[in-house]
């Protein structure tokens, strides 16, 4: 039996399905889910997968439908919005432990990780 992930909804955000920016305007924001609908319709390897904060996540048409509806309902869209201000990793930050962008996220909110030692 498979755990289910309770982080699925945060790697399914809008933005990052859609590879948009969180001040995208509404026509950015149907062109890139209409170019990402005709990727996956023939096939496209670099359509299938997208970079979130916590590595790459699959995505599928249904996926990029999904993600449209929502970012055009403005209550949804600020909701996402929210939830999409960390930027998508590649990977480990120089200079930091492999904690990525959650030890970027506790330096940005003023962290020392003073209480680790």
């Amino acid at each position: 039996m498979t755990t289910p992930d309770p982080l699925a909804a945060w790697r399914s955000n809008p933005f990052f399905v859609l590879e948009v920016p969180t001040d995208a305007t509404p026509t950015d924001v149907e062109r890139a889910g209409q170019r990402l609908l005709a990727l996956l319709a023939v096939g496209s390897a670099n359509a299938e997968t997208y970079p979130t904060p916590l590595g790459p996540a699959t995505r599928d048409a249904e996926k990029v439908r999904a993600a449209l509806a929502a970012l055009r309902d403005p209550e949804q869209r600020v909701l996402h919005e929210l939830w999409a201000s960390v930027a998508p990793a590649d990977g480990p930050a120089s200079g930091h432990r492999d904690a990525g962008p959650w030890e970027e996220a506790e330096h940005a909110l003023g962290w020392s990780g003073l209480w680790a030692r």
